[in-house]
């Protein structure tokens, strides 16, 4: 199942609250998600696999080509197709744009309407008429990703549509993401959460040693925060170095919680000018 939608309509909170874990990360910023995300969640006699995409855009680098490719290898291979509104903002261009990528395919495709707790009722109805005469959704479900707590309805409804099949992952996995790169997802989060204007969009983590000690039940983890501005790299740093205490303190916590061991997490800042447009830095960071 790919989610899609354009940036920032709440693709990343819907997997993690469809899968009961948390796959990816989430922030306030358009484009938070960069790669394609798998997240498993298990039902009585199926396994649904949900894919994560990066928002669909007008790239303006060669990382957002990456990401938009991402997303239509998503679609490409998707089962049951997932388009996620926001509905407190009219239905725009790039909905529409979604829209006319996912007409040739023959994948279903399921309507959600997220945020639906922040607009009054009357709202609502007006938009899944109008989303009905733009194009024929196998079914609409108006939700909140963030308050609702039984999604049995849209489960079923994804159920009802999958090819019979093989597992795919084993019992215990919900992710197809090793421990590094959520690693670096995590490192990043906390990023997008406290900074502002450029910055978030030209951020990235490559994770340069990832040590565990079962005896120990320690995790060493040594990264580096790639910017592309040395003003950047200074507003990252912060005051006596206090906007990066405060990322790998709130990193660490998350990487605990994922681990189920201590941690020790050394940061580092460094400025690769320009490295969204180079092929290699691409590669180095995980993107391509």
């Amino acid at each position: 199942m790919a989610l899609v939608g354009r940036p920032n309509v709440g693709k990343s909170t819907l997997i993690n609250r469809l899968v009961g874990e948390k796959v990816a990360i989430v922030s306030d910023v358009p484009q938070t998600t960069r790669t394609r995300v798998i997240g498993v969640r298990r039902v009585p006699g199926a396994e649904l696999i949900f894919v994560d995409t990066p928002g669909l855009h007008k790239p303006r680098h060669l990382l957002n080509e990456a990401m938009v490719r991402a997303a239509r290898a998503a679609l490409d291979e998707a089962d049951v197709i997932l388009f996620l509104v926001d509905v407190t903002a009219p239905l725009g261009p790039g909905d529409r744009a979604v829209l006319d990528l996912l007409r040739p395919r023959r994948a279903p495709v399921l309507l959600i309407l997220n945020k639906v707790d922040r607009v009054e009722k009357p709202r609502v109805l007006p938009m899944i008429d109008e989303s009905r005469s733009l194009f024929e959704f196998a079914e609409i479900f108006p939700i909140s990703a963030t308050r609702d707590d039984d999604f049995t309805d849209l489960l079923n409804a994804i159920v009802a549509r999958l090819p019979e099949g093989e597992a795919a992952y084993p019992e215990d996995e919900y992710t197809d993401q090793s421990l590094r790169a959520l690693a670096a997802e995590w490192i990043r989060e906390p990023i997008l959460r406290h900074t502002r204007q450029e910055v978030p969009h030209a951020v990235a983590v490559r994770i340069d040693e990832f040590i565990e000690d079962d005896e120990k039940g320690l995790v060493t983890i040594k990264a580096t925060v790639v910017v592309e501005k040395a003003s950047q790299k200074g507003i990252l740093i912060g005051s006596g170095g206090a906007m990066m205490k405060r990322v790998g303190e709130e990193s660490r916590i998350e990487l605990e919680r994922v681990t189920g061991r201590k941690v020790f997490l050394s940061l580092w800042v460094t400025v690769e000018e320009a490295w969204r447009q180079s092929p290699r830095a691409l590669r180095e960071l995980g993107y391509t």
